[in-house]
């Protein structure tokens, strides 16, 4: 049975579009997957540490020679890698905050991309290369390729580069924009944009689930 990883990082629970979207794919997943093939995490809910000099450290330290520490920091590490290696597609909601990701997702990802370990470059021992990744991203307004605002998305290109290329996940960005309409006046006429951009992403998260079920069960 295929075992997926969802992350979700938004900071607000109720009334996250980058949650109620990938809500509809785990929907689409778990259908296919009755038996709960499914490691949950939260970051937002309860944040994984930043990289600090113990993490590190304890990435070069031999085991033996480790303090206290740096054991400590090496243990939060590899339970976040293992649950990365441990799955076999990747579902992670993230929310643009101030044009790039949340710190609570990015705290995460200095865990898990470990070079020499879990990168895609050359043969390390615990690489997901070639994995299937799907990224649920948020935005409050407009960054796409046509909006006069799309140098200013910086959470894109950096996804992109670190799940495509660190880790060398088969990654797609299903983009969900103008979710601040319904809540800020001076958008009140892109409202009908916002609810449609919304379906779409819908359905393209389910859509997607469902051919990754179709696959990894093959």
């Amino acid at each position: 049975m295929a075992r997926l990883l969802h992350i979700d990082s938004s900071a607000t629970p109720g009334g996250s579009v980058s949650r109620e979207v990938a809500a509809t794919f785990r929907k689409a997943w778990d259908a296919a997957h009755p038996g709960n093939s499914v490691t949950y995490r939260d970051v937002a809910a309860e944040p994984v540490p930043h990289l600090d000099s113990d993490g590190i450290a304890s990435r070069f330290v031999p085991v033996e020679r480790r303090d206290a520490a740096q054991r400590a920091a090496a243990a939060v590490q590899d339970a976040l890698v293992a649950e990365l290696v441990s799955a076999d597609a990747y579902l992670l909601s993230v929310p643009m905050y101030n044009w790039s990701v949340p710190s609570t997702f990015k705290a995460w990802l200095d865990h898990v991309i470990v070079p020499g370990r879990t990168t895609a470059f050359g043969n390390e021992p615990q690489s997901v290369r070639g994995r299937p990744a799907t990224v649920v991203l948020a935005t409050g307004g407009a960054y796409g390729p046509s909006s006069s605002r799309s140098d200013w998305d910086f959470a894109t290109p950096y996804l992109h580069r670190v799940l495509r290329d660190g880790l060398g996940l088969e990654t797609e960005i299903v983009r969900v924009e103008l979710t601040l309409a319904h809540s800020n006046p001076a958008m009140a006429d892109l409202r009908g944009a916002a609810d449609a951009n919304r379906l779409e992403a819908h359905s393209a998260v389910e859509h997607r689930a469902r051919a990754l079920a179709a696959r990894l069960a093959g």
